[in-house]
């Protein structure tokens, strides 16, 4: 079975999005998303300081299988990326929820985060939406 911890949001798209400070998330891919994708060997990933608009395709993951969009989900600007996923793009099949995180997006302020979050998905509500 893959896991979903409770303490983080997710979208319909296969993504996590952790709160780590008042105005800032990082996101990855779910474990469910990196097991559809099988092998992951590459990444391509936002550039920093830059606005990203909800939805918006800011990054690829590229498996043996296929090549995915990954969408922001919510809309800020990009103020880190995991660069070490550049070097070793199989982090997102062994580590999805820690070492193997994508970017983070800031907010203006905790409230604007507040309610982007309330428009995600929890734990259970993403797993009606894989089946599990």
């Amino acid at each position: 079975m893959t896991q979903t911890p409770e303490d983080l949001h997710y979208t319909e798209e296969h993504e996590w999005v952790q709160r780590i400070s008042p105005t800032r998330v990082r996101i990855g891919i779910t474990d469910y998303a990196q097991s559809q994708l099988g092998d992951v060997v590459f990444v391509q990933l936002p550039e920093a300081d830059r606005d990203a608009a909800a939805g918006e395709s800011i990054a690829e993951v590229e498996s043996t299988k296929s090549v995915s969009d990954i969408y922001a989900p919510l809309a800020a600007k990009v103020v880190a990326v995991n660069q070490d996923l550049v070097q070793k793009p199989e982090t997102l099949n062994t580590d999805p929820y820690g070492e193997g995180w994508l970017f983070e997006l800031e907010l203006a302020d905790p409230a604007t985060l507040d309610a982007a979050l309330g428009e995600l998905l929890d734990a259970a509500g993403y797993q009606g939406v894989i089946g599990g």
